[in-house]
């Protein structure tokens, strides 16, 4: 396999369709067969919701962050190191990738700061991501096996910690070297303000992009994470649908960028 992987992180509708997440699926085991050194991360916020209803625990969010009390981070920590992330494991195991699930506080493979207020509102156990460590990755990888990254990071004295699974994979294709890290996604790709799609652009224009509130929703974080993973030395970031051969593309300003499928 190539010793640069490829870091590719799932979230949102593909989690919960079964027919996009098998596509995805799909895609990532012809991928590993071909010889693609690949690492997945995933978030799981859609069901983390249905979780929280079933258990009659309100949903709280503040600007587009959920506020994460105990009880609350109970259900994100069960949902997405245990559900959604052995989900995953079970998936390609019999797609005949032979596949190995793990938190972010594995290995201190995600390590964060506690997020500080927002419009002074607590958003208690919420993370914002300062760094990864590959090493558990790594010594997975080293015996055969495909990671699978649940975003779920630590913190100062152990303490878990409810993190955004964009900035978690960015941070994760850095501290590996990754040749790239593709975003899969269950919408056609980047759109700009008139809703065409945007094929390429480097990381400049993404952070005008985002400071200038183009981009908007779900894909905000994404082109904040691009941008972060290209400036710390990932050769380039793809967002893509769930079959992600079809892709757009961000390149960094030295010939590294971003692409949107």
């Amino acid at each position: 396999m190539n010793n640069a992987p490829v870091i590719i992180k799932l979230g949102g509708s593909i989690l919960e369709d079964p027919t996009l997440r098998a596509a995805a699926l799909s895609s990532i085991a012809s991928a590993w067969r071909a010889g693609e050194s690949i690492v997945v991360v995933h978030g799981g916020g859609k069901k983390i919701d249905s979780s929280l209803a079933e258990l009659g625990i309100p949903k709280q969010v503040h600007r587009g962050l959920r506020i994460t009390d105990d009880k609350t981070l109970e259900v994100v920590v069960g949902v997405l190191a245990g559900i959604v992330n052995k989900m995953l494991v079970g998936e390609l195991t019999a797609l005949g990738v032979p596949a190995a699930g793990i938190s972010g506080a594995d290995g201190s493979t995600l390590l964060a700061d506690v997020h500080p207020n927002v419009d002074l509102v607590r958003l208690g156990n919420v993370g914002k991501v300062a760094t990864a460590n590959g090493a558990l990755i790594q010594a997975i990888s080293s015996r055969g096996f495909l990671p699978i990254v649940a975003s779920v990071a630590i913190g100062r004295g152990g303490r878990l910690l409810n993190v955004n699974a964009d900035a978690a994979a960015a941070a994760i294709a850095v501290a590996l070297n990754a040749r790239n890290l593709v975003y899969l996604t269950d919408v056609e790709g980047l759109l700009d303000e008139y809703g065409q799609l945007v094929p390429s652009l480097t990381a400049d224009v993404a952070q005008q992009l985002v400071e200038h509130s183009v981009i908007k929703g779900g894909m905000l974080p994404k082109l904040q994470s691009a941008v972060e993973a290209l400036t710390g030395g990932v050769e380039k970031v793809l967002i893509a649908g769930a079959q992600y051969h079809q892709t757009a593309v961000l390149h960094g300003n030295g010939g590294t960028h971003l692409v949107a499928a």
